[in-house]
């Protein structure tokens, strides 16, 4: 899979750009400068410091996201040297967007060019001349950016023969606060890439937090992270032969949906990282071993996997005769379901429809059954072992596995011969309707979670 996480405006993908946070700072001086063009007429220009990485780039393009009445646009090289060419990209800006304000960007232009002691008082005096004349009632703002501080002033200084158009001669971009990096990077990195998060390549929001702590600039920070997921992706490549699901009979739509928020359904229902952790309190999350929690979810392909009692039912009864009875319609309907699907190795080429749970006699009489059984859990497991064998796959119940570290003990073992996760462990949660709650429900994974680390050796069995 190819992976991408920007650090420069210029890399965003067009659709993210005006999810970018807005700097009210420089909007309001934006906003200042139309009203002053307004009353007085003339052109205006404003020179921006900021450190490589700060969002410079991303806050100035971004002007008219927030300020529909603003068309801004980059200056390219030969606009910037030439007054002709500068004046024939005006004219046609303000052709094609006669009712907005314009603002032109020049993004650190001066960092290529040799000679760069000259631009400052060439550049001001071509904005002079356009502050006079035809220009004069065409609304437009210049913004510099720069990374140099004293080029900055320098072109503060080239104005001071016409102090007028300059808006502001010290403003610098800072960028967001060090606090809201972490969801900066996390949104950034998800929309980039289908959706998935930066934990499902084994950073997660402590490790952004520490990487960050060194860097000055959002940008800085990022572009570490895109070297940290260089040095994981061989590691998270490194699967195990199993894989682990949690799966979790439901009585009605309400528990259904709650497991739902915990999986991502439409990938087979992998365990939604991001979800669990932020039902994580503050002491557990400073507690818990979360880097390597993660990378047990990775190793292990940890699902989490909603069965509507109503497909289990008429499958389930007399649960302590090993040999009872059941219609083999009921098995073609067990075999439908996510958990089948998922289990057989066959969600990819499954044709995804959502999990509904509808009002029906059927589901009621599931529903009254299921609260009797939740005390059961081993003849339930048995019996769904049984269940599983009858659809042609090799399972067991109540198996131990033993690895050079500890040992777990599965409800229900399949075997998938010539398949890379061979070896699937079932871990059932026969909870009561009532006790399928969001912390239940948080804890259970918890659970799941750690004895799989101890199983894999990622953390020591205490």
């Amino acid at each position: 899979m190819n992976i991408s996480l920007p650090s420069r405006y210029e890399d965003l993908d067009e659709a993210y750009k005006g999810r970018l946070i807005p700097n009210e700072s420089l909007l309001t001086m934006v906003n200042q400068a139309q009203k002053a063009m307004r009353i007085n007429g003339g052109i205006r220009f404003l020179p921006i410091y900021g450190e490589s990485g700060a969002g410079k780039t991303s806050a100035a393009m971004e002007i008219s996201t927030h300020i529909p009445s603003v068309r801004t646009f980059a200056l390219e090289r030969d606009e910037i040297e030439g007054k002709d060419t500068l004046i024939a990209r005006i004219r046609r800006e303000h052709d094609l967007y006669k009712s907005k304000i314009l603002v032109a960007i020049v993004d650190q232009y001066e960092e290529n060019v040799a000679g760069k002691e000259k631009i400052p008082t060439q550049f001001v005096e071509y904005l002079s001349l356009l502050d006079r004349g035809e220009f004069r009632r065409i609304p437009i703002i210049f913004i510099w950016l720069t990374t140099n501080r004293e080029f900055q002033q320098s072109l503060v200084q080239a104005t001071s023969r016409n102090k007028r158009i300059l808006i502001n001669g010290e403003f610098s971009i800072l960028g967001p606060s060090k606090d809201e990096w972490p969801k900066i990077i996390e949104e950034t990195f998800s929309f980039h890439n289908s959706e998935n998060s930066l934990a499902d390549f084994g950073i997660i929001e402590s490790d952004i937090i520490n990487i960050s702590f060194d860097c000055t600039t959002l940008g800085s920070a990022i572009e570490n992270i895109s070297n940290k997921l260089g040095e994981n992706l061989d590691d998270v490549q490194n699967f195990s032969e199993y894989q682990v699901i949690i799966m979790w009979p439901v009585a009605d739509a309400l528990r259904s949906q709650r497991i739902l928020q915990f999986s991502k359904p439409r990938e087979g229902y992998k365990l939604n990282w991001d979800w669990w952790y932020r039902e994580l309190n503050s002491e557990e999350k400073n507690q818990l071993p979360l880097r390597e929690l993660n990378r047990t979810r990775l190793y292990f392909d940890i699902r989490i996997v909603p069965i509507r009692v109503a497909d289990l039912h008429k499958l389930c009864g007399d649960l302590e005769n090993e040999n009872a009875k059941y219609g083999k319609s009921y098995i073609g309907r067990f075999q439908k379901t996510h958990l089948y699907q998922v289990v057989s190795n066959s969600w990819d080429s499954y044709d995804y429809t959502p999990l509904k749970e509808r009002e029906s006699k059927r589901a009621e009489e599931a529903r009254t059954w299921y609260a009797t059984v939740t005390d059961k859990p081993v003849a339930l497991g048995r019996r769904i072992a049984r269940i599983f064998r009858d659809s042609g796959i090799e399972a067991t119940h109540e198996v131990t596995l033993n690895s050079s570290y500890s040992s777990v003990r599965a409800d229900i073992f399949i075997k998938r011969p010539d398949i890379p996760k061979n070896k699937v462990i079932i871990e059932l949660k026969a909870f009561a309707s009532e006790n399928t709650m969001p912390s239940t429900i948080k804890d259970a994974i918890r659970i799941t979670l750690r004895r799989h680390a101890q199983f894999a050796g990622f953390i020591q069995r205490q």
